[in-house]
């Protein structure tokens, strides 16, 4: 009964925690789309613009332009090629599922962010519940992952092998197993996906997976690459996994 009724609980909770992103995705997606929509026409205007007078340009109007340039690009509004790119959005629901997944494993990669009041409000508080929920999924995850670990090292056990190398052996092979699934496999769909060298995808790896989340490499941003759809919410899942398996590092 204990038994059955630990495992309802997990799957509950694991339930209730992409629900919860899920919920967040679309609430972000609702508030943000609008006000992006209506920046990306202000960028399409400047560019319009600037194409039909730079000859004739002061100093000073250069200097703005250069300004309302920079802030566009900061605000993720690239206003490079044609019409088509303004009609792709930051927010559609794979990025916004994305962008729920970094705020409550604390990533923060900085790239993407909400702009409007309601967007801002809405994420304090997505954050506030989102990441204690964050901690409590890790650490079940985390826990069930370390029962295989026992169940390994009973089987050793039985087979007549010491507890002090059993405890070695078991560590080592769920480190060996989970650089191999998050760090090098991830890699190569990396380079294969953005167009990264193999290090690029190992170190884009390593800097999500221990949260410090630079921002300096983010996946699905380049503009002249054709990503598959949903791609940044499997990145995303990615992620909550590999947050999961070092958490399991930690109780072992």
């Amino acid at each position: 009964k204990a038994m059955c009724s630990g495992k309802l609980q997990t799957a509950l909770l694991v339930a209730g925690y992409f629900v919860y992103l899920l919920v967040g995705a679309a609430v972000f997606q609702a508030l943000e789309r609008t006000a992006e929509k209506q920046e990306k026409m202000a960028a399409a205007q400047m560019k319009e613009a600037f194409l039909q007078s730079f000859t004739q340009l002061t100093v000073a109007e250069m200097e703005q332009f250069m300004k309302n340039l920079t802030e566009a690009i900061q605000n993720g509004v690239y206003p490079v090629g044609n019409e088509s790119q303004f009609e792709e959005s930051n927010w559609d629901f794979s990025n916004s599922f994305f962008f729920a997944g970094t705020v409550v494993s604390t990533i923060g990669y900085g790239t993407l962010h909400p702009k409007t009041a309601g967007g801002q409000i809405f994420c304090v508080f997505f954050a506030l519940f989102g990441i204690p929920l964050n901690i409590v999924f890790l650490h079940r995850v985390g826990k069930m992952l370390s029962l295989l670990c026992k169940k390994l090292g009973k089987f050793l056990y039985e087979k007549g092998m010491r507890m002090k190398k059993i405890k070695f052996l078991t560590l080592l092979f769920f480190l060996a197993t989970g650089i191999l699934v998050f760090l090098c496999l991830p890699s190569v769909f990396f380079q294969i996906t953005e167009g990264w060298s193999y290090s690029e995808g190992i170190y884009f790896a390593f800097i999500t997976l221990s949260t410090i989340g630079f921002g300096d490499y983010v996946v699905g941003k380049q503009s002249d690459r054709k990503y598959f759809s949903y791609y940044r919410m499997l990145v995303a899942i990615w992620i909550l996994f590999g947050l999961a398996w070092i958490a399991l590092l930690f109780n072992l």
